[in-house]
């Protein structure tokens, strides 16, 4: 996968099921960007929601667990972490195989999902970094 401002995305390479391609980089912004106020994280269903700045759906709140993601961000083609000290962690399905797989957004970044997978849920934490 290669950078592309200021992006994160998560691309399918047949050799690579079960480490996914990621590439993430910072977004332009330490609190909000792209129409996600801060201290959201922003779900865009498709690419023209993306472009054109308009989330389909946030969520801010701290979890112990994973949120079920529903219709207004479940397959989202674009996720935004306006968060400045909290990670995201987002839960998909690889299209292909079924296989559940997680992500850890870092604060600040967002991610693109490529038609290969679909991102099902969402957990807040406390944490600024990824394990």
């Amino acid at each position: 996968m290669n950078m592309i401002k200021r992006t994160a995305t998560v691309g399918m390479a047949a050799a690579a099921l079960a480490a996914t391609a990621l590439v993430t980089a910072p977004t332009a912004s330490a609190t909000s960007y792209n129409g996600c106020t801060y201290p959201r994280v922003c779900f865009y269903l498709t690419d023209s929601q993306w472009n054109g700045g308009t989330p389909t759906a946030a969520y801010q709140d701290v979890t112990t667990g994973y949120q079920n993601l529903g219709p207004n961000s479940r397959g989202a083609n674009w996720v935004n972490n306006t968060r400045n000290d909290d990670r995201a962690y987002l839960r998909y399905i690889v299209n292909s195989t079924g296989a559940t797989q997680y992500l850890c957004l870092l604060p600040n970044y967002h991610v693109n999902f490529s038609s290969a997978f679909t991102v099902t849920g969402i957990r807040i934490d406390t944490a600024a970094t990824c394990p």
